[in-house]
């Protein structure tokens, strides 16, 4: 927990308490009156006051949030109007809890005090131990211009420092303080190799019945703003932005809007528990802080982070949400701001998301509203132009396929050649004689039979056999395959027609095998 920074007024009948908390997770804050305590906790931060007057809670207390500068005014009257309270500047003291002692022995020591009295002495001092936490005054530093910078517009440092528990569950980066811009984005695309799956890729790849769906999904959306994002429009801070470095600005809303873009059409324009993740996950901006100079690599890092983390990790389900982040740009800065009022609600109900409203979603939140129209125009023709390919993003797209590719070619041409083998055509006979009804037998030069005559010497062999399970590929078109290696070679031979096998004069159709050529094919 943080302790903020704070400062006290007064007049005859109220103190005002002005607490200085920028990070604060607003819908979680609560305030506890007793007597001459004070107590103000909203996520991260904690503080616990002990005046020196008493304090009382009947209804005329107040409290504000300014979102300007990020800080929580709250008024409570005295118990006793016209008592004025002495010290309010004393930081230290006001800190300091009542049943606070030092750890010092005393230094005089009564010798001849009875047992009875130190024991109950004893007790009294344990009862009076006190387990609150203790408080150390913190003031948010200004912009230091040697360490590494993040946020909107990079225009925050050191923000990290104090939220290590809270950095590891929004933000892939370890130690974001000390860590440059350019090893940012070294370390993500080295964690992106490593998440990337092969094996999870493929089966999205050929088992994508649930993207299929997501595929043909059309996003719907409203230009008009409701009350409630009115509302959170009135809360917004009053500021104007001096930014150096405008592409980069532009490119990290490219970022954002596509990993949004994502959630919606995965979740169907339903957002769900997992959307806070999905967002922040997918986005480069806010997940390892990283910037960007050129269309092609923010497309680039958004493309790879579609195909390393989120649930449906597919090309096609990738490029459309491309599509989607153009439809979005073109819409302007009204459907823009929509979109980054959304986020903002998605990161404020999850913690300790909302802390990427305060170093970003924010921000943008404001400055897109005075964006130039022309620019984004600009930007949006850019990304619209831009076709990536799967070489493009680094993870061996095509090789992993073709590679894939061939070995289901492999076990198609042995699964057929294992059929070839066991089919039997019968051999017809030079004579009229009819099929016999045994196995294959040899005819001995002096034997006759009074049913058929034989010119055949003692070698030769009768070709006549009954064959019970003679098996027939035919082909509806009469094409035949003819050589197991036009599978492979994909020749005039091997047509895509529907192949049935006749058996025992049973005829069935083999669906496996028209689906694995036109596969093939």
């Amino acid at each position: 927990m943080l302790t903020p920074a704070f400062e006290i007024k007064q007049d005859d009948t109220f103190i005002t308490i002005i607490i200085k908390a920028p990070y604060a997770r607003i819908t979680d804050t609560e305030i506890f009156i007793e007597r001459n305590e004070f107590r103000f906790h909203s996520k991260p931060y904690f503080l616990r006051l002990s005046l020196p007057g008493n304090i009382v809670e009947d209804g005329r207390e107040q409290a504000k949030y300014d979102a300007d500068n990020g800080s929580f005014t709250v008024t409570v009257p005295k118990e006793t109007p016209g008592e004025s309270f002495e010290g309010l500047d004393m930081i230290t003291k006001l800190l300091t809890n009542k049943g606070q002692t030092t750890g010092q022995s005393p230094l005089i020591e009564v010798l001849n005090e009875s047992t009875d009295d130190r024991q109950a002495e004893k007790e009294y001092e344990e009862e009076e131990f006190d387990w609150h936490i203790e408080q150390t005054p913190y003031n948010e530093k200004e912009l230091s211009l040697d360490c590494p910078k993040y946020g909107f517009a990079n225009q925050k440092s050191g923000v990290f420092t104090r939220l290590q528990d809270e950095i590891v569950e929004i933000v892939d980066l370890k130690n974001p303080d000390q860590c440059s811009i350019s090893d940012r984005r070294e370390k993500r695309e080295m964690a992106e190799q490593q998440k990337f799956d092969e094996d999870y890729y493929l089966a999205d790849l050929y088992e994508d019945d649930a993207v299929k769906d997501l595929l043909s999904y059309n996003q719907c959306l409203t230009e008009s703003f409701t009350d409630e994002d009115k509302e959170m429009m009135r809360n917004l801070p009053k500021k104007e932005y001096l930014i150096d470095n405008k592409i980069s600005t532009y490119l990290g809303l490219v970022d954002i809007i596509f990993a949004y873009c994502y959630d919606v059409r995965s979740t169907e324009g339903e957002h769900n528990v997992e959307s806070s993740w999905t967002i922040s996950k997918l986005s480069s901006t806010l997940s390892w802080l990283d910037t960007f100079t050129s269309v092609e690599e923010t497309l680039r890092a958004c493309y790879r982070r579609c195909l390393c983390y989120p649930l449906y990790r597919n090309w096609e389900f990738a490029v459309k949400v491309h599509h989607d982040t153009v439809q979005i740009l073109n819409g302007g800065r009204q459907t823009l701001l929509k979109c980054l009022l959304d986020i903002h609600r998605c990161f404020s109900e999850t913690y300790p998301h909302y802390l990427l409203n305060d170093l970003y979603i924010t921000d943008y939140c404001v400055w897109i509203q005075s964006a130039d129209s022309k620019q984004i125009q600009s930007l949006t023709d850019a990304i619209q132009k831009l076709n990536l390919k799967k070489v493009d993003v680094g993870l061996d797209l095509s090789l992993i396929e073709s590679q894939t590719k061939e070995a289901m070619v492999d076990n198609v041409i042995e699964s057929l050649g294992k059929d070839v083998s066991n089919i039997k055509i019968p051999h017809d006979s030079d004579d009229d004689s009819s099929d016999s009804s045994g196995e294959y037998t040899e005819t001995d030069d002096e034997s006759t039979d009074s049913e058929c005559s034989t010119n055949s010497s003692d070698d030769e062999r009768d070709n006549t056999k009954e064959t019970p399970n003679i098996v027939v590929l035919k082909s509806d078109n009469e094409n035949y395959v003819e050589d197991v290696e036009c599978v492979k070679n994909n020749t005039d031979k091997t047509t895509q027609s529907e192949y049935k096998f006749e058996e025992n004069n049973t005829e069935r159709t083999d669906e496996a095998y028209t689906q694995i050529i036109s596969e093939i094919k």
